[in-house]
């Protein structure tokens, strides 16, 4: 997510909280934030997916590789 559609949000959550939004406004504000959910949850994912854990008897797994990731080929 680029710094000019942050800025929108952070606009219209101001504006929201002093004059209020209009109607177009709020469908914005919706679409707007939904975007920026989705974007946190795939880069958590990803990081989550890339974590290797050692288990007690020493091995290497790939949290991805056994919860995560569904690679599909």
């Amino acid at each position: 997510m680029d710094e000019k559609t942050i800025h929108r949000i952070n606009e219209l959550a101001r504006k929201s909280k002093t004059i209020g939004l209009s109607e177009k406004e709020k469908m914005e504000q919706a679409r707007l934030r939904r975007e920026y959910i989705a974007c946190i949850r795939m880069n958590l994912r990803s990081q989550l997916d890339n974590i290797d854990i050692q288990e007690k008897d020493g091995t290497i797994t790939n949290l991805g590789e056994k919860y995560g990731r569904k690679e599909t080929h």
